[in-house]
């Protein structure tokens, strides 16, 4: 199905379009300085596993829409615009209290894996990428397309999961050995508002 040449070169195209910093890596980062390690890798794995939705969505086709529609390209942005300026608000408001690392870690590790997911399947961005980058390394003459794009939409989040959780892990970890001071805390809760504040103007601002 794919020559080792061809594995080669998407692994190491993927590897690099991981780290470069966008929104979903900076959201894992700053939830890793502002709530832990565990938070970090809970954020981690909600992104990650959103890209499931945008892999099947390119194997099948269903990304086209989002492409080729202004209308459905604008409401999906909008939508991950509001929900980013909903934790932005979040983040503000519980600035002095949300740091409690021993308790809010463990009850919000759930809902920082369903937040990550949710923020990647609505950006329109995300949909688009999958759509553009994946079909590039696909054998056409194997008539099973979708299988193809699946196979290489699931490695490409197993090496999302990989690396982000481990930058995450590090800076939750560097923030728990030298920085997990409430001051701090508070400082970075406020630091995330103004982050994802950006990042959804950014993503109101972008076009098709």
């Amino acid at each position: 199905m794919f020559d080792s040449t061809t594995l080669s070169m998407f692994l190491v195209t993927a590897i690099v379009l991981i780290i470069i910093p966008g929104p979903d890596l900076i959201f894992t980062i700053t939830q890793g300085m502002s709530n832990g390690r565990k938070a970090a890798l809970a954020t981690a794995l909600g992104l990650s596993f959103g890209n499931i939705v945008h892999t099947l969505a390119a194997a099948f086709g269903l990304s086209l829409i989002v492409q080729t529609s202004v209308v459905v390209f604008t409401i999906f942005k909008t939508a991950g615009a509001l929900y980013l300026f909903y934790l932005a608000y979040g983040a503000f408001t519980h600035r002095r209290d949300a740091m409690n690392m021993e308790s809010q870690t463990k009850s919000n590790a759930k809902a920082l894996f369903f937040r990550g997911l949710l923020m990647n399947i609505l950006n329109p961005k995300v949909a688009i990428f999958f759509l553009t980058f994946l079909p590039q390394f696909i054998n056409y003459e194997d008539e099973n397309v979708p299988a193809q794009m699946m196979i290489l939409g699931f490695i490409f989040i197993v090496l999302t999961a990989i690396i982000f959780g481990l930058l995450g892990y590090f800076a939750g970890f560097f923030r728990d050995r030298f920085l997990a001071k409430s001051q701090f805390n508070m400082y970075m809760n406020v630091t995330a508002a103004v982050i994802f504040v950006l990042l959804g103007i950014k993503l109101l601002t972008t076009s098709m």
